[in-house]
């Protein structure tokens, strides 16, 4: 059945939502043909949304550069704008004015390349790591408290802490290098590789070949071989340093586990995965970065998607915008401009990297969101089954506490859970919108009038 035409009467109601009344979204939401409302919706176990008319917001757009630290994260956007995120006790997350093309990250400072090929970092400075060189460079590196440099004459320029000797370069031309904590090992230009610093784990040895990029973790390190395969040395106690078959273009070292692009645009991890850090999302990427406990990476169209531990209350989660949140005694729910989910509870976080959802809503100890093929996908623990959505395609989902009801893409309504006072028996016709209250359900029809059910079934308006 083909779903109606959304040509809606021309109403501007407001429906308060709370135990005993409902809400509305506005019309845009709902896809109708009107330029009459304006409308603003709350509700207690309902969603909580504020919404204009015409509101567009796009997602903020990166370029390649990402870089994770052990406590913040960094990007340059697509017009060389810089960003940071994350935990801020020391300025490392208050990037300067400025166009950018490439920044990293180290424990609680900054470095950034500039395009006109000088350096500028922030955050703490204690052994002077943020306090680059003059000259012009073309690539660098943030470690723990140091920093490595690639001058455009192919020399290397360190700075900042110098305890194992990792800030003090061997002579040479190099075309990239990568720092950590107390390593760092670089690509000269004839392909080889070159490393100084602490060799505990035998970090400092790089293996033989012809390279076109080398990462540094916390004692290990890989590198893209000219072939496109990868290799791996030092520390493998979580099998960090094991990778997978296969060519890639890019590898990232974090603490102990590491990703990589392959030449296909997917993403391999391996190693630690105790907070999901090494499962990344499907999808076409140009760039990741692993971190301590998380890794992020930029996919193709310019979106930054990130997984693993993400801090307490989203603190490390990316910077793109929420169109939608959903709050309820349990549960959180954001919803991101690139349709990806975030939902939080006191103890516990769920993130759908894999997946994208066009709505969500969450009542009591259970969210569900709508996906972007229709489906409903819910979780949480409830008494009444509301956490078991019926199957079908549907267009939008609300929730209360003990119940849940969605419009079905035919205009239908299911509704599921408790149904004490009959709060969860829609009755017949085509609706555009339904929203969920303590005991009772309102929904809006197709020719813009209100009708609920349930128990307390005051007129809506």
């Amino acid at each position: 059945m083909n779903m109606p035409d959304k040509r809606c009467a021309p109403w501007k109601t407001t429906l308060f939502g709370n135990g005993l009344v409902t809400l509305a979204l506005s019309l845009q939401l709902l896809g109708c043909s009107t330029n009459e409302a304006t409308q603003s919706s709350s509700g207690g176990d309902d969603e909580n949304v504020s919404v204009e008319q015409g509101l567009s917001i796009g997602p903020i757009k990166f370029g390649p550069s990402l870089s994770v630290g052990y406590a913040h994260n960094c990007a340059v956007k697509i017009d060389g704008t810089p960003i940071c995120w994350g935990e801020d006790y020391q300025g490392h997350t208050l990037p300067p004015e400025g166009s950018f093309i490439q920044i990293s990250t180290g424990q609680i400072h900054s470095c950034g390349l500039k395009t006109d090929g000088t350096l500028s970092c922030w955050g703490s400075n204690d052994d002077g790591q943020a306090t680059p060189p003059t000259g012009t460079f073309t690539q660098l590196s943030s470690g723990w408290n140091s920093n490595c440099g690639v001058k455009a004459d192919g020399s290397l320029a360190c700075w900042g802490a110098n305890w194992e000797g990792q800030a003090s370069p061997p002579a040479g031309t190099f075309t990239q290098v990568s720092t950590n904590g107390w390593t760092s090992c670089g690509v000269k230009t004839d392909g080889t590789l070159a490393c100084w610093g602490a060799n505990w784990e035998g970090q400092a040895s790089p293996p033989t070949g012809v390279f076109a990029q080398v990462s540094m973790g916390i004692n290990y390190g890989c590198g893209v071989k000219a072939d496109g395969s990868l290799v791996c040395w030092g520390d493998d106690s979580k099998g960090q340093a094991s990778p997978p078959a296969g060519t890639f273009t890019q590898v990232s070292t974090g603490y102990s586990h590491t990703c990589g692009v392959k030449t296909d645009g997917s993403l391999a991890c391996w190693g630690d995965n105790l907070f999901g850090q090494a499962s990344p999302p499907s999808g076409s990427f140009t760039r990741v970065s692993a971190g301590w406990e998380r890794t992020c990476g930029v996919t193709t169209d310019g979106i930054i998607a990130c997984w693993g531990n993400s801090g307490l209350h989203g603190i490390f989660d990316p910077p793109n915008p929420f169109i939608q949140v959903s709050t309820s005694s349990g549960y959180t729910c954001g919803l991101r401009v690139d349709g990806t989910l975030t939902c939080r509870a006191p103890f516990s976080t769920w993130n759908f990297p894999e997946d994208r959802f066009t709505q969500a809503a969450s009542g009591g100890s259970v969210f569900c969101a709508v996906k972007t093929d229709g489906t409903l996908t819910c979780r949480g623990n409830s008494d009444y089954g509301q956490h078991l959505p019926p199957a079908g395609t549907f267009t939008q989902v609300s929730m209360a506490e003990h119940h849940a009801c969605g419009v079905k893409t035919d205009g239908n309504l299911s509704c599921w859970g408790m149904n004490n006072y009959g709060e969860a028996l829609p009755p017949p016709g085509t609706f555009l919108h339904v929203s969920t209250g303590q005991f009772h359900t309102c929904g809006v029809k197709l020719d813009g009038s209100i009708t609920c059910w349930g128990a307390y079934q005051a007129s809506p308006l």
